[in-house]
């Protein structure tokens, strides 16, 4: 167990003195919001210029994210912000859910690093991706 708790210390450091927030980081060793949905009713996927790959999994209840997972392959910055994304999401209207931009992810995670922004960019463009898709299935 001691060497687990040190390696995620020394993560932890490197993503620090990267220009990582704490809760950003917080984010990525936790990897809450990752994974799939059995019998999701919208699966998802988009890969990024730089080869970061997300699928996004959303169950929706009368027009509302009620639960909402994700697959990453990719970095720190793309995991943490894909993440801290499917947090916001969920609960929220489809409508509310489209328009989470860069400015709210931000606010959610505190900082990442500047090269990492095309990151934040990817997990909403997955997010609003998978509802056009789930709303044109549905209309």
């Amino acid at each position: 167990m001691e060497k687990v708790e040190q390696l995620n210390e020394d993560v932890y450091k490197m993503l620090s003195a990267s220009g990582y927030s704490d809760k950003a980081i917080r984010y990525f060793q936790e990897k809450e919001n990752i994974g799939a949905l059995e019998n999701a009713d919208q699966i998802t996927d988009l890969t990024g210029p730089c080869g970061d790959t997300m699928k996004v999994f959303l169950n929706i209840e009368e027009d509302r994210i009620d639960e909402a997972k994700i697959q990453v392959m990719g970095c720190p910055g793309a995991v943490a912000s894909a993440c801290a994304l499917m947090g916001l999401a969920k609960g929220k209207s489809l409508d509310e859910a489209r328009d989470l931009d860069l400015d709210a992810l931000y606010k959610e995670l505190e900082k990442l690093p500047d090269k990492k922004i095309h990151c934040a960019r990817l997990a909403i463009k997955a997010l609003q991706k998978a509802i056009s898709e789930f709303q044109e299935r549905e209309n």
